[in-house]
């Protein structure tokens, strides 16, 4: 997973592509920086902070059990998020401190007004998950 190889493969399954303008929530010093770096080397730009003015692409938010609730950190997101664009939960894997239960995602994203899509090992230490605003969440 640490190979360019590996990287890789993880960034074209989030589905990062150049010019992308991607919000990141909950960087700590227990994220990941390798997958941090290709996926701004892989969209173009530095990922963007904090509270912005603009609509984004994308939103990585990492998140750890322990870090407050998580509904909310997810409608924070949304708030930021252009139409289409998908929120990355990036959560420790299993056996990893301040690991998520799948269970708790799995309830927390309806709330938010989110459909789980996949999960995958994105980094050696963290599963990604593909949130997107419902359907009916839009009108």
């Amino acid at each position: 997973m640490n190979s360019p190889q590996g990287l890789a493969v993880s960034i074209d399954r989030l589905g990062i592509v150049p010019g992308e303008l991607i919000l990141e929530f909950g960087h700590d010093v227990d994220c990941d920086e390798q997958l941090r770096h290709a996926i701004e080397t892989k969209s173009g730009s530095k990922m963007l902070n904090g509270h912005v003015d603009e609509v984004v692409d994308a939103v990585i938010l990492w998140w750890r059990e322990g870090d407050g609730d998580l509904v909310d950190d997810l409608v924070d997101g949304l708030t930021y998020l252009s139409e289409n664009g998908p929120i990355w939960l990036l959560t420790p894997k299993v056996g990893i401190a301040g690991h998520v239960e799948p269970s708790d995602i799995q309830d927390s994203a309806p709330t938010a007004g989110l459909t789980q899509t996949v999960s995958f090992l994105v980094a050696p230490n963290w599963t990604a998950t593909k949130l997107v605003a419902r359907k009916s969440a839009k009108r």
